[in-house]
């Protein structure tokens, strides 16, 4: 598994609840002996060989939506394959369709024809409805609550608590502030904050914007 931070514990504790074995973490920290036994096996550099041992299996631990995205890509390149992490606790629908690398946490419900672009990020307790799309690499982040046929774009971080009413579309490398209650579209490369979330100014606090 790719990354050593505490994101990382949390993913390494799903896949336990899954049955799986994790050989070993990858990370840019010294060599050593990490979480629940698990070793820290070296950085990037040691995947090659990992991948020519025969570990075939991979699994992303890294919160940062950019890099997770870039390290999955790297992954299938080097010829891992990336199954989803889908913790034991959380509910997922017969319909809902999971790209590479999905990693859904404990708690959370991904409802009925939801889509989920490779390396997506579904936290704890977080609630995606109906039809809704969610795309590579974002982030819902714990407690959100996405209302049917919401679109969330690429690398999109959807912070702690949020609510998005349903038929709304969130474009790609956005920010949502944590409680958030989005009523209207965002654009790209947007970051909002407050209840209705409105746009964040440069050089102002997302507090201001909540009062």
């Amino acid at each position: 598994m790719l990354g050593a931070g505490g994101h990382a514990k949390v993913v390494v504790e799903a896949l336990l609840t899954m049955g799986h074995i994790v050989s070993g973490l990858v990370a840019p920290e010294r060599e050593g002996t990490w979480l629940l036994d698990v070793p820290l096996l070296g950085n990037d550099d040691v995947l090659p060989r990992l991948r020519a041992e025969g570990i075939a299996d991979a699994a992303l631990g890294v919160g940062d939506n950019r890099l997770r995205g870039l390290l999955a890509g790297r992954l299938l390149a080097f010829g891992f394959n990336l199954p989803c992490v889908l913790h034991s606790a959380a509910w997922i629908s017969p319909s809902s369709v999971l790209g590479e690398g999905v990693v859904v946490l404990q708690k959370a419900a991904l409802s009925a024809d939801t889509k989920y672009g490779r390396a997506a990020l579904i936290n704890s307790g977080a609630i995606v409805e109906h039809d809704s799309d969610i795309g590579e690499a974002a982030h819902i982040a714990p407690g959100c609550v996405l209302g049917g046929n919401v679109r969330v774009g690429a690398r999109t971080l959807v912070g702690i608590g949020s609510v998005v009413r349903p038929e709304i579309v969130i474009g790609s490398d956005v920010i949502v502030g944590a409680g958030s209650v989005v009523v209207s579209d965002v654009p790209t490369g947007s970051e909002v904050m407050g209840c209705p979330a409105r746009p964040r100014a440069r050089g102002t606090a997302f507090t201001e914007l909540a009062t």
